[in-house]
């Protein structure tokens, strides 16, 4: 392993993964939910127990997070989403497993923060026309639920 690699991943794809989750989180926090849903691949699946039901499909993840954003504004909230502890490994060339902790937190319009979960997120990114895309994310709750 040479020091530009880590976990079998070079650097220049460690730092486009680690872009790609930081513009997922903007995206969904801002409410682009189209733009959050083209980070998936068009079969993309979002597995949360925080949820009813997987969500699959880009039209089912853009409304996802539609009503993500829409469910904070109705609360009075500003959430954000902050992953930390990225950890990309290589599974082939076109494919990697990424793990990282996600916390969500809300603020009170006017008011204070508070954290709303924190989970684990495992996914499985492709690589699709030269861009890396989620093809699988699982969330599992710190919670056990």
């Amino acid at each position: 392993m040479s020091g530009t690699e880590v976990g079998g991943v070079d650097a220049a794809t460690v730092l486009e993964i680690h872009q790609l989750y930081g513009r997922q989180s903007h995206l969904i926090d801002e409410g682009s939910a189209q733009g959050w849903a083209e980070t998936f691949t068009v079969f993309g699946e979002f597995h949360s127990p925080s949820y009813p039901a997987p969500v699959v499909g880009a039209s089912d993840l853009a409304e996802f997070a539609r009503d993500f954003f829409a469910g904070a504004a109705d609360a009075g909230e500003v959430h954000r989403h902050v992953l930390t502890n990225l950890f990309v490994g290589r599974v082939t060339d076109d494919e990697l497993e990424v793990g990282a902790y996600l916390q969500i937190m809300a603020t009170a319009v006017g008011g204070d923060s508070r954290l709303v979960r924190f989970t684990t997120v495992t996914d499985r990114v492709v690589r699709e026309g030269g861009q890396w895309r989620i093809a699988r994310r699982c969330v599992r709750r710190d919670d056990g639920a």
